[in-house]
């Protein structure tokens, strides 16, 4: 690993711990020549996948920009902070699992509105409003009349703000 400050080519390894159940690999590097400290991240590449859109475009897998979308969606919303980055986690370990290079877009969708639906109902309907262009407030209440029949329930009081 070249050194940041002075680019000396070998830099050794002062400290090493394992991230997020194993996956990534957290070092902290001492260059022999300046004397600089530095970390880095290690994490295994797995194989491309690529989302096929609706209109036949091919496009790299995007882990970040599927976690922004659910963060969008989870807004203000009274839910751990990194629970897009969890979920945006799963759907990406689930699409991995699945042995496909290749992955519809409308499936990613999916998973996405099926990972919002078990954390909020509301950040749910946020971001089926959009993934589905719901044409009306008929499309919508149908889609909240669906959540109220699965058991979802309405809080009564002063909305918190």
């Amino acid at each position: 690993m070249r050194c940041p400050q002075c680019s000396a080519r070998d830099t050794r390894v002062v400290d090493s711990r394992d991230l997020d159940d194993a996956a990534t690999i957290r070092r902290r590097r001492e260059c022999p020549g300046c004397g600089s400290r530095f970390t880095t991240y290690e994490r295994v590449e797995a194989a491309r996948l690529v989302v096929v859109k609706r209109d036949g475009i091919r496009q790299e897998f995007d882990r970040d920009k599927l976690a922004s979308g659910l963060s969008k969606a989870l807004t203000r919303r009274p839910v751990p902070d990194d629970a897009a980055e969890r979920a945006a986690d799963a759907i990406e370990a689930e699409l991995r699992a699945s042995g496909q290079s290749e992955i519809p877009s409308s499936v990613v969708g999916s998973l996405a509105m099926e990972r919002l639906r078990a954390i909020d109902h509301i950040a749910y309907i946020r971001f089926a409003s959009v993934y589905q262009s719901f044409e009306d407030l008929e499309d919508l209440k149908r889609e909240v009349d669906s959540l109220f029949a699965e058991g979802g329930s309405v809080k009564k009081g002063k909305r918190e703000r």
